[in-house]
């Protein structure tokens, strides 16, 4: 049974220029054994911080476990996000101390994960958006996200579609329509464009929107998806027919794992989203990518070109990315020392 000896958080901030922040766990077992988690530091920052030194590190101490499961009771003491970056800490280490791999543990069947990217341009810049989906096929990625926004859709995904036919592209709207007529009609058009998935066209929860929307579309809907119930709603409801897995929004890998499943059984495609600028977020990502169900490229890569805080870095090779099955846990070797340089704050528990 591993049994949790110390925690350390550091929130971290990428140096030169480079704003991202992160907030990493670092779990160390009675043996010794350290085990890694991170998720994204919110924008604007919420109580993730002060729910994992409050409350879920010395829930943490306290707790008989005898597998990472185990711990998802702890979630009710915090956000998803702070759960999230204990539950990966808590895999990492249960996985070093048995010397397995995560991709393995969770039940990858995958020894590589296709790569895609998320492109971000400013409205009206399409021969920015059409460079940068160059780029992303340069480097092997075989999907590019766009982001749209009304008034910004039809354009950008038509010259992306036109620069290149064949490439799978997603519509990622951010929440941002209603059921207006002008707003349908734009959603209704991309329809003809042959994208992957729009992601995200109506806000968080308004399932019902999705499904009356999927009714008109051949293309996949996939809704933003906060928890396993509101999964299970939208499956029932049939809002969708692809499911993103953001780890750190679900609250860790645990809860990954089984919205995978129902995804899964229910049809819908899947792909993986990494969580965090420092590696050990994409790492956890490409661990569920490696699940059986998660069929489309997924986000899991470092930012291409930037400095390196695991080792190897999680990154592609022509738009492919290996699953570590050779060493345990994450399969990374974080940078302890330079990490503990950029943290802004660092807690220890116990002090």
């Amino acid at each position: 049974m591993p049994r949790v000896q110390g925690c350390q958080a550091f929130r971290v901030t990428m140096p030169r220029g480079r704003r991202p922040q992160s907030i990493l766990v670092r779990l160390t077992g009675e043996d010794g054994t350290v085990g890694w988690g991170e998720v994204a530091f919110p924008e604007p920052p919420d109580s993730t911080w002060a729910d994992i030194e409050e409350r879920l590190a010395p829930a943490l101490l306290g707790l008989d476990w005898e597998r990472p499961e185990d711990v998802s009771a702890t979630s009710e003491f915090g956000t998803r996000r702070a759960a999230a970056a204990v539950d990966i800490a808590c895999w990492d280490l249960w996985c070093r101390i048995r010397g397995l791999p995560l991709a393995h543990a969770l039940g990858g069947t995958r020894t590589s994960i296709v790569t895609g990217v998320r492109i971000d341009t400013e409205p009206f810049l399409l021969e920015t958006l059409v460079t940068r989906a160059n780029q992303a096929v340069g480097g092997g990625h075989t999907r590019v996200t766009l982001r749209v926004r009304p008034g910004w859709d039809i354009e950008p995904v038509r010259a992306v579609r036109a620069a290149y036919p064949a490439l799978a592209v997603v519509a990622d709207a951010g929440g941002s329509y209603t059921e207006s007529a002008e707003h349908l009609d734009a959603l209704q058009a991309l329809d003809a464009y042959g994208l992957l998935a729009l992601q995200r066209p109506f806000p968080t929860g308004d399932l019902a929107a999705h499904a009356r929307l999927q009714q008109r579309l051949t293309t996949a809907l996939c809704p933003e998806i906060g928890d396993l119930d509101m999964l299970d709603a939208a499956i029932e409801q049939q809002a969708g027919r692809a499911l993103g897995l953001d780890v750190s929004r679900l609250g860790g890998l645990t809860a990954a794992r089984g919205a995978h499943d129902r995804a899964y059984s229910a049809g819908w495609d899947v792909w993986c989203v990494g969580s965090g600028s420092f590696g050990i977020g994409q790492a956890a990502a490409v661990a569920v990518a490696a699940l059986p169900g998660c069929t489309l490229p997924s986000d899991v890569t470092d930012p291409a070109g930037g400095p390196a805080f695991v080792s190897p870095p999680v990154r592609s090779s022509g738009g492919v990315v290996g699953v570590p099955l050779t060493q345990p846990g994450l399969g990374h070797e974080v940078d302890e020392d330079r990490i503990a340089r950029l943290a802004t704050d660092t807690l220890r528990i116990p002090a």
